[in-house]
């Protein structure tokens, strides 16, 4: 347990924090590497280039601060975090190591401002954080790996079948090479695999949303090729899959995970809104929901540059046709000739408010996922609608971020 004189200086500390948490966390993934670069081998550089990750540490470490009072309030974003910790091998002895480098980050930035008993206090803090995340995530790994079908660390899969879904998207059909089950998961969640691409000196791990339902013995992933634009280079991971990952590969994952799951059973209508890549985790959810609940109210919208970049539409027009219980709306922002003629298009240009409310109900549960513009659209949509928190549910590809600025 923390002393009152403890919490009482974290506290102190808030609008400090708030101020300067990204330079904080930005020198502490520096001295990280630079003190333990075999930790390369499980962070992704790319979220660690754009600055996600900083960003996502320093609001993690400003809530645990503002929280210290009653730290089960953070509970929840415990939880998140740690169900992709516990996907890319993060272990308790990775703990000692976090603390030691965010203290002489917490120093170095704030210099003298950082006084022995504040370096101190956050050391104590620190220790009762970590001890709450172990304490969650080797719950996480005991079930996980207790279940049936279920497997410590990451286990070899054949690519079965690999099929091109659209201009950047391709679909990959994993099925374990030991021939034994495979641990079944809830719609929404994710699958991590560590990669070596050659010619990178590090091993790559990253997450991939299931886009089939479960129960099917065997895994899919629909994953976009991220080509570079501007400073942001290609994806190493998305770019080795669809250039030279084909049928018959090995690759290396460990049980599914994650948070972003459906209410079961529904309750209200469900509307699924994607943008671009997003649908993976909504078509799996969507298919489910159809198995399980035939004949319930469901609305799906995908919103696409165009009809090339629309991913998965085989499964989602098959899905139309033959569930009258599903009202399928394709948006394309600047459609093409041919994409006016599909058969489910239903508007040019961007999903709005104004025709959310005509062709859904305030009273339904959305659940979004795309790129971080259409995300924050939607929020702001539903939120100016008066759509309840309780109703809004949605995933973030890559470290948590922030739909409201």
């Amino acid at each position: 347990m923390l002393s009152q004189e403890t919490r009482d200086i974290i506290k102190s500390t808030v609008p400090v924090l708030e101020t300067h948490g990204t330079a904080i966390t930005t020198r502490f993934y520096q001295l990280l590497f630079e003190n333990h670069p075999e930790l390369l081998n499980i962070f992704n550089k790319m979220n660690q280039r754009k600055g996600n990750q900083q960003t996502a540490l320093a609001n993690a470490v400003y809530a645990a601060a503002a929280h210290i009072d009653h730290l089960e309030e953070i509970l929840p974003a415990v939880k998140k975090i740690s169900y992709k910790h516990r996907a890319l091998g993060i272990l308790p002895d990775h703990y000692p190591i976090v603390g030691e480098n965010l203290l002489k980050a917490i120093k170095e930035v704030l210099g003298d401002a950082a006084t022995d008993n504040i370096i101190d206090a956050w050391a104590q803090a620190y220790g009762v954080i970590a001890d709450v995340f172990i304490s969650v995530e080797q719950e996480m790994y005991r079930e996980v790996e207790t279940q049936k079908g279920g497997w410590h660390g990451f286990r070899p899969f054949v690519v079965q079948k690999k099929v091109r879904e659209s201009e950047v998207i391709s679909s990959f059909y994993l099925v374990p090479q030991d021939g034994k089950d495979i641990a079944d998961f809830h719609p929404g969640q994710y699958i991590t695999f560590k990669v070596d691409v050659p010619e990178e000196t590090h091993t790559q791990r990253r997450h991939y949303s299931l886009s089939d339902a479960p129960g099917k013995g065997y895994y899919r992933i629909s994953v976009k090729r991220e080509d570079g634009r501007g400073d942001i280079p290609a994806g190493i991971v998305s770019s080795y899959l669809h250039q030279h990952v084909n049928e018959g590969d090995v690759l290396y994952a460990s049980a599914p995970s994650g948070d972003f799951v459906m209410n079961k059973p529904a309750t209200k209508p469900v509307v699924f809104l994607s943008g671009g890549v997003g649908m993976t985790p909504l078509v799996s959810m969507v298919k489910t929901l159809l198995q399980e609940q035939p004949g319930h109210p469901v609305t799906y919208i995908h919103a696409a540059i165009h009809g090339g970049l629309h991913g998965l539409q085989e499964d989602l027009n098959t899905l139309a046709e033959t569930n009258p219980s599903l009202h399928y709306h394709v948006v394309y922002e600047t459609p093409r000739e041919q994409d006016k003629a599909h058969r489910y298009f239903a508007k040019e240009g961007f999903v709005n408010l104004n025709w959310l409310k005509q062709i859904t109900s305030v009273d339904s549960d959305f659940y979004f996922c795309g790129p971080t513009p259409f995300m924050k659209a939607m929020y702001r949509a539903l939120k100016e609608w008066g759509v309840p928190d309780n109703q809004i549910h949605y995933e973030f590809f890559g470290p948590q971020g922030a739909l409201t600025d």
